[in-house]
């Protein structure tokens, strides 16, 4: 890991290394990311969307909680932004304990979740709140149809399906759900909990001989919300329980909302069953951000900094940022943290000044992230396993896949799209891209596994739904 400010940052990482242990600290952390400190901002360069969810979802306390005790300031705040230079640092090794890191959550119990149960009298709030989310055209539907839930559990919208890409505001819906139960429906029994939580907790509930109380726990519920539940793709028995535990919601007419990061039919090695009964609902996508919204969210979080930033240069920073709201606010993060060291105004120049270098590496990565998430996601796959070295035919056939949507749909070179997924030679990318060329020429079919068989498509069929996916 690389360090930005010797004094203040070697202490917040060092603290950071304590609470989360120096494994999951040289797994995650080491070589992969890069710190800076400005007053109360806390940013965070990752190498990818995906490294910077993962560490956001799991060590986001810790993090905070050290950044407080180092600066003494009880009001950092923390963000992400994506710089892909830091990919062509990762070696090899690493990035194979990440896709190891990642399966492995579904094979170790966990004994403290982070769940948030209202039915255990856990009334602690959640950090998304329904009236701080930026309503526009990209989002407006889901946002209603929240306000309906807190308004009318159960009613037309059940279940809710979000999907969308990463930080599009899928999570701010779900916890703005729950926070607005809290304030408004004390009465309602909710639980807030993640895929992968609600995979952990079946499992230490079997290892245990405590499935009852498992059962007790999720089913008798008013409200159950499960944020990120692609992450129960390839997990067969894992998706046998969440069906019944839908079942038995559903058929008490309780609520169920739920957010992927892509549409229901196109979630990889998911019962048929599940996708089913999701399609039953309300499916409503999320997208980028309009003009208009990027505008108010970056003046909404300059407000939340307490910052002064001129219209002009939320206009900038608006018009050349167009992806994700967490790459929004990592633009804004950027320009800060450079006026505050060089001491200059905040103007038009000094933005473009500051920017210059996160926007030219910034641009068409979230378009590869976006295109390796989607991949990801229809295989039943973690982007983790696609930079690993993994050379099954189903992890191949998904890892050629991306390689040969990252050529067609980006400005990147073999070589920068190789270096991005698992710093892989630039040859192995053009050989990816001449089969799946190949494949495409003679209209053949591909199989992968899926937890109930094998599934077969022709890979054009394959490549046109993950476009659409991508375009929506």
């Amino acid at each position: 890991m690389q360090v930005a400010i010797s004094d203040p940052v070697s202490r917040i990482v060092e603290r950071i290394e304590e609470k989360i242990g120096p494994r999951r600290f040289r797994v995650w952390f080491k070589d992969v990311t890069r710190f800076d400190v400005t007053d109360s901002c806390l940013r965070i360069d990752v190498p990818s969307s995906f490294v910077g969810t993962w560490i956001e979802n799991h060590f986001a306390d810790e993090i905070v909680t050290a950044a407080r005790e180092v600066l003494g300031n009880s009001d950092v705040q923390l963000g992400f932004t994506v710089d892909p230079t830091l990919a062509g640092k990762v070696c090899q090794p690493q990035l194979n304990r990440q896709a190891e890191s990642v399966r492995q959550t579904t094979q170790q119990p966990t004994q403290a979740s982070a769940v948030r149960l209202k039915a255990d009298n856990d009334t602690r709030p959640l950090r998304g709140r329904l009236n701080d989310f930026v309503v526009g055209p990209s989002n407006q539907m889901a946002y209603q149809a929240a306000q309906e839930i807190v308004r009318h559990p159960a009613g037309i919208y059940n279940p809710l399906f979000v999907h969308g890409g990463c930080g599009l505001g899928k999570t701010h819906i779900l916890q703005g759900i729950c926070n607005a139960f809290n304030e408004q429906r004390p009465d309602i029994r909710w639980m807030y909990v993640s895929g992968e939580e609600f995979t952990n907790d079946y499992i230490h509930a079997i290892r245990t001989a405590q499935l009852d109380k498992f059962r007790t726990r999720y089913r008798n519920l008013d409200v159950l919300v499960i944020d990120d539940v692609h992450f129960l793709a390839n997990k067969k028995a894992t998706q046998e329980e969440f069906l019944h535990t839908f079942n038995a919601i559903d058929a008490g007419s309780k609520q169920i909302v739920l957010a992927s990061d892509a549409h229901p039919k196109l979630i990889g090695q998911f019962s048929e069953s599940l996708v089913s009964r999701f399609m039953a609902g309300m499916v409503v996508c999320i997208e980028p951000p309009t003009f208009p919204t990027r505008c108010e969210i970056l003046h909404r979080r300059a407000v939340k900094l307490n910052r002064i930033i001129p219209q002009e240069v939320i206009e900038y920073i608006a018009e050349n940022v167009t992806g994700s709201v967490r790459e929004l606010e990592g633009a804004l993060l950027k320009l800060i943290a450079f006026n505050s060291v060089a001491q200059l105004p905040v103007t038009v120049a000094t933005a473009q000044k500051a920017l210059a270098d996160y926007l030219s590496r910034t641009r068409p990565l979230a378009t590869i992230s976006d295109l390796e998430n989607a991949v990801a996601t229809f295989f039943g796959l973690s982007p983790a396993d696609l930079h690993s070295t993994r050379k099954t035919q189903h992890v191949a056939l998904a890892r050629n896949i991306a390689m040969h949507l990252a050529r067609k749909h980006t400005t990147l070179s073999y070589p920068q799209i190789g270096r991005y997924m698992g710093n892989k030679n630039h040859a192995t990318v053009i050989l990816a891209c001449r089969r799946i060329n190949k494949i495409i020429a003679e209209d053949e079919v591909v199989r992968w596994p899926t937890p109930t068989c094998r599934k077969s498509m022709k890979l054009r069929e394959v490549l046109e739904q993950l476009e659409a996916q991508i375009r929506a």
